[in-house]
């Protein structure tokens, strides 16, 4: 992910303390819940660097889909921002997976959120819903991602587009914007908004976009696209961070947390994965699955 990177040799000048808004106590009960879902993954599962590292050596690019699921739980599903797929082919992704507690994310179609102005969307909405309900128990969270230039001036279409979305589904919001976060009023109707919906927040967490780091939770549940960088030093202790505030999150009653890795290097992905995943086991006592290369017997027919 390119959204809010900056040179390396600025990032020892960023101030990467994650927010605590006040309002969070308005979802979290205070106590925690009596199980946590956690799903981490990355935002997509063709990489040829993990061949050979991750996925077994001489796997070939079709089979990338095979093998993703034998170390991550969810995928950040992009696939479906750039076309609205009909549920045949989604099923076929979904065969494929053979994982049950395995969940695609799907993002929405960009014909919707980058270029309708969320007017009159709801045929190409309808259209989308219909391809990834095929999905059924693997569906995840879908998430709305609105580009850098939708701004609050157009908040009426953005809040009657989230009334119109069918609510036995669950949904997140991306905004880039900058006003959504710098006018207090706007940013207090915007979660309260969220709340009432019963919509969530996706955290993004860049270097260069601090304002999306917004950490509002207005669900008692989190999606977060944390985006690193090759595993420069102030990687580790941004993720040390984020174990202790979910870790504080749970506490106070978080059910269910999307973690998806970004990084600026296709290996890169593996060790920050592990390492996140041993720091929520140490801190937290959630243990997650590690991604670790396990070579399995090929079949010969």
């Amino acid at each position: 992910m390119k959204f809010g990177r900056v040179d390396d040799a600025l990032l020892d000048s960023i101030d990467f303390t994650l927010p605590d808004p006040a309002d969070n106590q308005l979802v979290l009960p205070g106590q925690p819940a009596a199980h946590v879902n956690v799903y981490i993954g990355c935002p997509r599962w063709g990489m040829k660097e993990w061949v050979g590292t991750l996925y077994p050596k001489g796997t070939k690019e079709a089979n990338y889909l095979e093998e993703y699921p034998h170390h991550f739980n969810c995928i950040e599903f992009n696939a479906t921002h750039y076309k609205i797929y009909d549920p045949a082919t989604i099923r076929k992704w979904k065969e494929r997976v053979n994982r049950k507690d395995f969940k695609f994310c799907p993002k929405v179609p960009q014909s919707i959120s980058h270029y309708s102005s969320l007017v009159n969307a709801q045929d190409q909405t309808t259209a989308f819903l219909e391809g990834i309900l095929a999905l059924e128990e693997n569906l995840g969270p879908i998430f709305l991602q609105l580009g850098e230039n939708y701004s609050p001036n157009r908040r009426e279409n953005f809040y009657k587009y989230l009334q119109s979305l069918p609510t036995d589904l669950q949904w997140y919001v991306e905004l880039r914007q900058p006003d959504w976060f710098t006018n207090p009023a706007v940013t207090k109707e915007l979660f309260d908004t969220l709340r009432q919906l019963k919509i969530g927040a996706v955290i993004t967490d860049t270097a260069g976009r601090r304002d999306c780091v917004h950490m509002h939770l207005p669900t008692p549940g989190s999606m977060v696209r944390f985006v690193g960088n090759s595993l420069h030093a102030t990687d580790y202790k941004r993720m040390d961070d984020w174990v202790n505030r979910i870790d504080q999150w749970v506490k106070n009653g978080l059910q269910e947390l999307y973690f998806f890795m970004h990084m600026q290097d296709e290996l890169s992905y593996i060790d920050a994965t592990v390492y996140f995943i041993d720091k929520l086991k140490e801190v937290c006592g959630i243990s997650v699955a590690k991604p670790v290369f396990q070579p399995r017997q090929q079949s010969l027919f």
